[in-house]
C-alpha cells in the first residue's frame, strides 16, 4: 500500500476510534455538551448507534476491508448532517458554538474521506463475493 494511501487509512482509523470513544461517553454522560433531554430519542438513537459503528468502521478500516471504507463514509456524512440538524435546528445560540466547531470539522472530514474514497479503495480487500471470486 503506497505511504499516502496508509497514512488517509490509519488517520481515518483514528478519527473512528476517537468517535467511538466520544460517543461512548455520552452513552455514560462523561461528556459535557452531548445531547441533552431536550434531544428527539431519533437521534439520540443514531447518536448511540455511533458508539458501535465508529469502532467498527474503524477496526475494518485497520483490517484493510472495502466495507470499512463504505461504513466510514456512510458514517461520516450522516454524523455530519445529524449534528448539523442538532447544532443549528435544536440549538437556540446564535453564533459560533463548540458544537457548531465540532460539526463543521465531521463534515471536512466526511468531505475528506468521499473525496480520498477512489483513490484508497483500489487498496483494500474485497469481501469474495464483491470481489467475483
Amino acid at each position: 500500500m503506497p505511504r499516502k494511501i496508509r497514512v488517509v487509512v490509519v488517520a481515518a482509523v483514528c478519527v473512528f476510534a476517537y468517535g467511538g470513544i466520544v460517543h461512548l461517553g455520552d452513552l455514560v454522560g462523561l461528556r459535557p455538551g452531548g445531547p441533552g433531554p431536550a434531544t428527539p430519542t431519533w437521534l439520540l438513537l443514531y447518536f448511540t448507534s455511533l458508539a458501535v459503528f465508529d469502532p467498527l468502521a474503524a477496526l475494518l478500516l485497520a483490517l484493510r476491508r472495502i466495507e470499512g471504507l463504505l461504513l466510514g463514509c456512510a458514517v461520516l456524512a450522516t454524523d455530519a448532517a445529524a449534528n448539523g440538524y442538532a447544532n443549528y435546528v435544536l440549538d437556540g445560540a446564535s453564533g459560533i458554538t463548540p458544537g457548531r466547531i465540532g460539526q463543521a470539522v465531521i463534515t471536512g472530514l466526511a468531505i475528506a474521506l468521499i473525496g480520498a474514497a477512489p483513490t484508497v479503495a483500489p487498496w483494500l480487500r474485497r469481501p469474495r463475493w464483491l470481489a467475483g471470486g
